[in-house]
């Protein structure tokens, strides 16, 4: 995953695109999909580039004018975004989220089967924060933490923030000569937040204190995370031949971590039985299929946390359904009949191995299919 600031997609005298920069930064990412590497793109620039063209005025705007500004800026942002994606015979999607969408659980889980679909046809998502309906985000938000948290969401295993900035130091370099860069992190201690200083860009609304925050996020979630400049052209290209940045590393892979999640953190809203057939697959690695169980407990929605119950009622798995209690009428059929039975085209898994973790009776994480 990539992010890019304002500040490198907007030239700051002429509130335009600068678009020769981004020319190379879609080759470099261009190249990493001809590879095969999976790639989303988190993208700021739209109300810098709006508020161009509406002719406001510089300095802080009212929420009124930023929002303005972003329906404005998109279109342009978009448009270029797929006339060079798109030239390099990639298809190109547009996504655009707020904070919500990655923290209430229904549309969380939407946005990432979404990502999920996009991905595997082989698309490059170009996701920017919905600012024409945001409110808090615009005061507060920014794009760092709004890339984090769809790191999280698609458990990437590398997030690169793009800036004006080519990394942490111990202190503003600006003002203090002897600021110590720091090329590696293992552990977001208070020490390390104190780094953080302010933003210094009149386009951007991060500043190093969002990209801690987003650093914590990613590595929770078991994903890489560097800051990088991008001020040169093929930012990505230099990072592969050994740029500085500084990485935050997390202590777990984005599987185990979103395991971990599952097994400790999630309260489960209901149960499904399942037989000693299925018990045997599970344990085995494979997932949930409906043909499996032989029945519910209580009540849950798509998306919810279920245990997963043995034949003798023990917990023995815990995961995330891709069906609600009141889809009863699957369970114990066929993942091929699914369809005529409800009416739609959903899942064939009840429980994708993904999101399922093997407990033991203590309910610790036992084991992790790849």
């Amino acid at each position: 995953m990539v992010k890019v600031g304002s500040t490198l997609l907007v030239d700051g005298r002429t509130g335009r695109l600068n678009r020769a920069w981004l020319k190379t930064l879609v080759e470099d990412l261009l190249r990493l999909h001809k590879r095969g590497q999976q790639v989303i793109l988190v993208s700021s620039g739209a109300i810098a580039l709006g508020r161009r063209q509406l002719q406001l005025p510089a300095g802080t705007l009212r929420l009124e004018e930023s929002q303005a500004a972003a329906a404005v800026g998109q279109i342009r942002l978009a448009h270029a975004y797929k006339e060079l994606l798109e030239g390099g015979g990639v298809t190109v999607a547009q996504v655009l989220l707020t904070l919500e969408d990655s923290e209430q659980r229904t549309r969380y889980l939407n946005a990432r089967a979404t990502l999920e679909a996009l991905l595997s046809l082989k698309a490059i998502p170009v996701i920017n924060e919905n600012d024409t309906v945001a409110t808090a985000e615009i005061r507060y938000g920014d794009n760092d933490r709004l890339a984090a948290r769809v790191a999280q969401m698609a458990s990437a295993d590398c997030l690169v923030l793009l800036s004006d900035v080519d990394g942490l130091y111990s202190a503003d370099p600006n003002r203090d000569p002897n600021a110590r860069f720091i090329e590696r992190v293992l552990r977001i201690t208070p020490e390390i937040e104190a780094m953080a200083g302010r933003a210094l860009s009149d386009f951007g609304s991060g500043g190093m204190a969002t990209k801690i925050m987003a650093a914590r996020i990613a590595v929770n979630a078991g994903c890489h995370m560097c800051i990088a400049s991008g001020h040169q052209r093929h930012p990505l290209r230099r990072l592969e031949s050994g740029a500085r940045c500084s990485w935050f590393v997390p202590a777990s892979t984005p599987l185990a971590a979103r395991k971990q999640w599952i097994a400790g953190t999630l309260r489960p809203a209901g149960a499904i039985y399942i037989d000693a057939g299925a018990l045997r697959a599970l344990q085995s690695g494979k997932s949930l299929l409906s043909a499996g169980v032989t029945g519910t407990l209580g009540r849950f929605d798509s998306g919810d946390t279920v245990s997963v119950l043995s034949p003798s009622g023990s917990e023995v798995a815990r995961g995330i359904a891709a069906y609600s209690d009141s889809d009863a009428r699957i369970m114990g059929r066929k993942s091929s009949e699914i369809e005529a039975l409800l009416g739609f085209r959903g899942r064939e898994e009840l429980i994708h191995r993904d999101d399922l973790v093997i407990l033991q009776h203590d309910r610790e994480l036992i084991s992790e299919k790849p």
